[in-house]
This record gives C-alpha cells, sequence and structure tokens, in this order.
C-alpha cells in the first residue's frame, strides 16, 4: 500500500496525474490520518523545515510506522550558487532585506539548520528512532529559463513578492527577471543543488 500525502489539494492534483494508481490524502504531517503501525516506511521530502514544531510532524511520521519501519527524510544543502545569487539580488530589490528575512523564518523556520546533516540525524534520534544517518549529496539539475523561474515564482520568495506587489506589477517583476537570468546564462539552465538525507529505524 502506497499513500501519498499533501495538504494542498493543487500538488495532489499534480501527483493524481503523473500517478494515478496511488492513493493520494489531503492531510498535514502533523495530524496524520493513520491507525499506529500502518507503515513500513516514511518518506518527507522538504517537508520538516516548515513545521514551526518540527517535533510534532516527526512524532506523528514515527507513531505510523511499525517496529523495525524506516523514517526518511530530505532537506536542501546549504549550497548556494550563482542562480541562487542572482533570483535574491532581484528579491531584495523589491523587498527589503531584514523583511525577506522574517518571512523565510515564518515560511520555512528550520531550513538553515536542517542544512546540517549533523542537526538533521539529531532531530531523527530524538524523535525516537535508532541507527540513524545522514548524507549530503549534490546534483545538478537542467531546466528551461521558463522552467526555472516558474519554480521560483511559486518559492516561498516568488509567493511572498506576488503577494506584496499585486499581480500586475508581479508579472512586471518576472518580465525583469527573465532578462536578467537570459544576460546572465545561457539557456537552459545548470542548477546545482545540494540535499542532505536522514534514515532511521523505528524501534
Amino acid at each position: 500500500l502506497v499513500v501519498g500525502v499533501d495538504v494542498s489539494a493543487a500538488m495532489l492534483a499534480v501527483a493524481r496525474a503523473d500517478r494515478p494508481g496511488i492513493r493520494l490524502v489531503r492531510a498535514e504531517a502533523v495530524d496524520l490520518p493513520f491507525r499506529d503501525g500502518t507503515f513500513h516506511g516514511v518518506l518527507g521530502n522538504f517537508v520538516l523545515s516548515h513545521f514551526r514544531r518540527y517535533e510534532t510532524a516527526l512524532h506523528d511520521m514515527v507513531r505510523v510506522l511499525r517496529p523495525g519501519g524506516r523514517l526518511a527524510v530530505s532537506n536542501w544543502g546549504p549550497l548556494e550558487d550563482d542562480l541562487d545569487r542572482t533570483w535574491r539580488s532581484l528579491v531584495e530589490e523589491v523587498v527589503p532585506p531584514e523583511m525577506l528575512r522574517s518571512v523565510l523564518g515564518e515560511a520555512v523556520p528550520w531550513e538553515q539548520r536542517f542544512a546540517d546533516r549533523a542537526a538533521l540525524a539529531d532531530a531523527l534520534g530524538r524523535a525516537g528512532l535508532r541507527q540513524v544517518r545522514a548524507e549530503l549529496r549534490e546534483y545538478r539539475f537542467r531546466y528551461s529559463l521558463r522552467e526555472y523561474l516558474e519554480g521560483r515564482a511559486t518559492s516561498s520568495t516568488g509567493r511572498f513578492v506576488r503577494d506584496m506587489l499585486g499581480p500586475a506589477a508581479f508579472e512586471g517583476f518576472l518580465e525583469r527577471a527573465r532578462d536578467a537570468f537570459a544576460s546572465r546564462f545561457a539557456d537552459p539552465l545548470n542548477d546545482f543543488r545540494q540535499v542532505v538525507f536522514a534514515v532511521g529505524t523505528k524501534p
């Protein structure tokens, strides 16, 4: 039995189109609608850093695991490349840096902490998991300029800029971003990202 969980109906619609054979449930990790010990494995991709109290989310993920089951989580690593810096500089032209830090602190309060693999492993150990190990891997993603900026527009910073500027002004911001990226980078773009993975076993 494989079940996909997300709080966003839009994300579930994407998942349903891509993997029609998988059962999907709209729910949050802090209150999973499953009995104790339901699953052999639980996977949380890039989700743990979003919870103000990540310990609560981890508790429920561990709760639905069977004894001997494994929990795996991931988080973006600490690497910042030229694409990240270019996007951030564009955002900081319209959002004061201190306001941006505050917004990101609200949206992903544990993003920076869990970029450290030791911190992510420690969180799993404190949740009661054993045989915990964590690794840092580096990947190269290739995107068209259009795809890359679409992704940035739906990121935490992109959504905040849209809310702050309004739809019409945000389109102008994205047009300036397209020009800036096109002048600095070849299309398609090579995006180098680090990912921290941590895995633990429920006793």
